[in-house]
């Protein structure tokens, strides 16, 4: 890196640190769009690529990438799980799965953050810790569209068991690439 290249987190060179955001958000919009069958309801790889984001680039950069998604959706490009069928744009934030959107959002640097530098079990520990969060704030807004003795069976208990293997996957993965970069650094 020469004096005049502009760096960015991380001491990262400012393109690096533009085009790990980019692939963030792109692997975030694929996650978002690969359906899977699963039980009680089928399973999207969104909750996963988020994980992987956001303890693989850590909270500065994983929050860069969760913001360029949420900024590309919001500009009306089909990047959300049922775009553009389900709608698209400001009226697709503004529904009833908003609040898991803004719950990433919040939940990305926390993971990010609390992720460093651990093994497993505090990856998965600070997954678990942003999914409470993700919940935590979809379930609050997802509130104002469905009843109330509905709202768990809506919007949480068809997740919980795909959203624990995606938690185990992830912090699976993290740790094994934080384990080979450990060896070629």
């Amino acid at each position: 890196m020469t004096p005049l290249t502009p760096t960015h987190a991380h001491g990262l060179p400012l393109w690096r640190s533009l085009v790990l955001a980019l692939a963030g958000a792109a692997l975030i919009t694929i996650g978002a769009k690969v359906q899977i069958p699963f039980w009680p309801v089928p399973m999207t790889l969104h909750t996963l690529a988020i994980f992987l984001v956001a303890a693989g680039l850590g909270p500065r950069l994983g929050l860069a990438a969760m913001m360029t998604y949420l900024g590309a959706g919001a500009l009306g490009l089909p990047v959300f799980s049922g775009t553009p069928e389900r709608g698209i744009g400001l009226a697709y934030m503004a529904g009833p799965t908003g609040g898991y959107l803004a719950g990433y959002l919040l939940a990305t640097p926390l993971i990010g953050t609390l992720a460093q530098g651990r093994g497993w079990l505090g990856m998965a520990s600070a997954m678990i810790a942003g999914l409470a969060l993700v919940y935590a704030v979809g379930l609050a807004w997802l509130a104002l569209f469905v009843s109330a003795p509905k709202l768990l069976g809506t919007g949480l208990t068809p997740f919980v068991l795909a959203d624990l293997l995606k938690v185990a996957l992830a912090a699976t993965l993290v740790s094994a690439a934080d384990r080979l970069k450990g060896r070629f650094a």
